[in-house]
């Protein structure tokens, strides 16, 4: 329900104008990592799972996903995995710029100054429908076990 509430309340602060949006800090930092460290954070599963715990915002996804993968009665094997491309997917903001500069090098400013401007300029309504929209799932498999 506070997710819910936190949505709603991050959809009413957002800038009228999406010029007038910011960058997030840890996006911002992004600009003096190299190629290399990019990867090396990417791959890290601690460093994922730090994040989740200092980010509030990625916290309840994650804490979400542990919970479905550790109640969901898995074969072994599956259950292995299933956090490594949990991982792997929540990574790919991270991965995803690292391929294109990896492929395009230097010409690579250009399409990536493009995919930074547009999450500088919508980030938070962004924020404010993920945030909705995984308050009210939450809310929705609660009802649901309280109710069967």
């Amino acid at each position: 329900m506070l997710l819910v509430l936190f949505g709603a309340r991050q959809w009413h602060r957002r800038p009228k104008d999406p010029s007038q949006g910011r960058l997030p800090k840890w996006m911002a930092a992004m600009d003096r990592l190299t190629p290399v460290k990019v990867f090396g954070l990417g791959l890290g599963l601690a460093l994922a799972l730090a994040l989740a715990a200092l980010n509030a915002k990625t916290a309840p996804l994650t804490i979400a996903a542990a919970a479905s993968i550790g109640s969901a009665g898995l074969p072994v094997g599956q259950e292995i995995t299933s956090p490594a491309i949990f991982v792997l997917i929540a990574t790919l903001g991270l991965l995803a710029p690292l391929g294109v500069y990896m492929v395009e090098g230097e010409r690579a400013k250009t399409t990536l100054g493009d995919w930074k401007d547009w999450p500088a300029q919508h980030n938070v309504a962004v924020m404010a429908v993920l945030f909705f929209v995984i308050g009210l799932k939450l809310l929705g498999d609660g009802i649901g076990i309280l109710t069967s």
